[in-house]
């Protein structure tokens, strides 16, 4: 069985901070043009869709490095937050695969693609013990559907997924 202590989950937590940053932002500062362009893929369909924007993309890469450096560690930041945006793009492109359109839930990809990514991309500086990736991949969930819930009923989002 896997101990999660107090120390160990706000290890976790102060880690992966600079993803969840990373992926939140987006939602309050991007807008503006799409990513892909408006582009399709070879099968008709967008490739990421209308709400993934380069602003949305920059704002929360700017914003997860900001919590890097003050953090102390800028790199691990930058690497996170890449990770935390490039996975959900990932996401996103299997949704428009799957024809489910932008906007609607993608279960257990929604909560957990943008924070496997980050892990993976992380890694290759500062690799995370298996004790925290567990709690990071348990809780991620839990604050993710929580945050996404609050912004839809502060009217940040449109849906509450």
């Amino acid at each position: 069985m896997i101990d999660f202590d107090a120390l160990t989950m706000f290890q976790a937590l102060y880690y992966i901070l600079p993803a969840y940053v990373a992926n939140a932002v987006p939602t309050v500062f991007g807008g503006g043009s799409q990513i892909d362009f408006g582009r399709n893929f070879i099968d008709g369909r967008p490739l990421f869709g209308p709400h993934k924007t380069i602003r949305g993309f920059f704002s929360g890469l700017i914003a997860g490095v900001i919590i890097g450096f003050l953090q102390g560690t800028i790199v691990l930041g930058f690497l996170l937050s890449i990770g935390a945006l490039i996975g959900d793009l990932v996401g996103a492109f299997a949704k428009r695969r799957l024809s489910i359109p932008s906007g609607y839930p993608f279960p257990v990809f929604d909560q957990l693609g943008f924070v496997v990514a980050a892990l993976i991309f992380g890694s290759f500086l500062l690799p995370l013990e298996w004790p925290k990736i567990f709690f990071v991949l348990f809780f991620t969930p839990i604050i993710h559907v929580s945050t996404n819930a609050f912004a839809y009923f502060l009217k940040i989002k449109d849906d509450p997924w």
